[in-house]
């Protein structure tokens, strides 16, 4: 996924890739922010990249909403942490969830740098708007995150977050399929990723 900040950036307040996201995976509104499922959410710049803050940064590109998700990291922490293999990664490298073997231990979220997979406190079912049939529901208990809508890919689609961007923003494809748009969007331009000194290669790419 490559996210391109200066076009997500030219329509301010939007919520369409958000939007979109939780609407087909039934991602609960609690109504809090301590209780709240995110599987795509957004926070300030400066505080995703505090490394690229200077003090004469102007104002408005400090507090810009960064869009933020699952980096389906090539060596993904939450995997090597889950006790059950509830989080696995595919062959891919979508890195996946199960919600049936989850069983709540939030070792996965200790072990996941990013703070990409929210937990259940209670029933989220009664807190959604309206359930998409096509994709499963989750109960109490079990933690969960953005899967790249690997439920669409096969049927030829891309996730819904690329699908429901106005501006063209967010690019999704193989990194090895040579020619794939991801490539060249990526290609001769300033790209970087999350904490890469962590040595998780997140397979999210930010583009300013």
């Amino acid at each position: 996924m490559a996210v391109d900040l200066k076009k997500c950036w030219a329509d301010a307040g939007c919520r369409d890739c958000i939007d979109a996201c939780h609407r087909i995976h039934n991602v609960p509104d609690f109504g809090n922010n301590k209780e709240e499922i995110k599987w795509i959410w957004t926070v300030p710049y400066d505080k995703v990249f505090p490394e690229h803050s200077f003090e004469f940064s102007a104002e408005d590109y400090r507090v810009n909403p960064v869009p933020l998700l699952c980096n389906h990291c090539e060596d993904p922490p939450c995997v090597k942490y889950c006790p059950t293999r509830a989080t696995w990664k595919r062959e891919d490298g979508i890195v996946m969830m199960d919600f049936h073997r989850c069983i709540g231990c939030r070792y996965c979220m200790a072990g996941c740098p990013y703070g990409s997979r929210s937990f259940n406190w209670k029933d989220p079912r009664p807190f959604i708007k309206k359930v998409n049939l096509e994709f499963p529901t989750r109960t109490k208990g079990v933690v969960e995150k953005c899967n790249f809508c690997e439920e669409r890919l096969p049927k030829g689609l891309l996730p819904a977050c690329v699908e429901a961007c106005r501006e063209k923003g967010l690019v999704f494809g193989d990194l090895k399929e040579p020619g794939a748009e991801i490539v060249k969007t990526l290609q001769h331009r300033t790209v970087f990723q999350r904490q890469p000194e962590l040595g998780t290669k997140p397979k999210v790419y930010y583009i300013l």
